[in-house]
């Protein structure tokens, strides 16, 4: 009896061991399984990733040679959001790319704050241009002086603060704004739709065919909300054109008393534009930001995410 218990033990036992080994190859291939589903997915993505990337190089590209020829015809000198259709180059791949440009030279360009050279003097037409555009906007005409403090080489101090952690040279990025004491993400959010850092240093110029309201209100003094309606209204039915001066003469007939202070110019084409190509297939994406500056044919900001 006592060697019939013990046999009945030893099956338990031979059992339960078997049992457990089953259990750790049964966990040992679902694991490895798993990790090569991962592994061929994360394979699968980096091919995508790389064949969006150039989709989205080439979408740039084209835009580019066709951006010189194209950005200031008569068709789209007056708008500032251009949508360019680009076809995917990958016939057995599936996948869309979308390219839309803007005009930078339709924006308040925050390096025309301070001039170039000797102790970096403030443009104070560009500078009392800021503080109109930040009124309209509803935001503290005070972020006037702190950019100005962040660019300027001195340490004249023309806000509290303003020269703690200043950069004290020109704006690379407008992501720079948020680096600074008293500026917000909410104010950063407003402000970013019209200001770049593109264009002339220590010189304010606007194209005033594509410059959106605030920015269009923030050039003269004498600009009220129905002027810079009457402005566009008229720029759609004949743009402007010509030399800043003659620009200013057109104006005239529109905004009674309009002039520009010294240091802020009006133009009547772009010379910076933003380029943003965007490829997607299924859940992946590839973005492309590049500004390109037509008139010298070079690339003046890359960024690929």
């Amino acid at each position: 009896m006592r060697n019939l218990v013990l046999v009945k033990n030893e099956h338990g036992m031979a059992l339960v061991i078997t049992l457990l080994v089953i259990v750790l190859l049964t966990a040992m291939v679902v694991e490895f399984s798993y990790g090569v589903y991962i592994g061929t997915n994360n394979l699968y993505n980096w091919r995508d990733a790389q064949r969006l990337s150039l989709m989205a190089k080439s979408g740039v590209n084209v835009t580019a040679r066709m951006l010189k020829d194209i950005a200031n015809a008569t068709e789209y000198k007056t708008q500032n959001h251009i949508e360019m259709p680009v076809e995917n180059p990958f016939k057995d791949f599936q996948g869309n790319i979308k390219i839309s440009v803007e005009d930078e030279t339709a924006k308040f360009n925050l390096n025309s704050l301070v001039r170039e050279g000797g102790d970096r003097a403030v443009n104070m037409g560009a500078y009392n241009a800021l503080k109109r555009l930040l009124s309209v906007l509803s935001l503290d005409e005070r972020i006037a002086d702190r950019i100005v403090d962040w660019i300027d080489e001195n340490s004249e101090v023309k806000i509290s603060g303003g020269e703690i952690g200043a950069k004290n040279t020109f704006l690379d990025s407008t992501d720079e704004l948020l680096l600074m004491r008293g500026i917000t993400k909410q104010d950063y959010d407003t402000l970013v739709p019209y200001i770049t850092v593109c264009g002339s240093k220590g010189m304010l110029y606007v194209n005033i065919n594509r410059a959106g309201i605030p920015v269009i209100r923030s050039v003269a003094d004498s600009v009220k909300e129905q002027d810079a309606e009457r402005i566009i209204n008229h720029r759609n039915l004949s743009p402007f054109n010509g030399e800043p001066w003659q620009i200013v003469g057109q104006l005239q007939g529109i905004v009674n008393g309009f002039a520009t202070e010294s240091g802020v110019f009006l133009t009547a084409e772009g010379q910076y534009f933003s380029i943003t190509s965007t490829a997607t297939s299924g859940g992946v994406k590839r973005i492309i930001d590049m500004v390109l500056n037509t008139t010298k044919n070079r690339i003046e900001y890359w960024k690929e995410y």
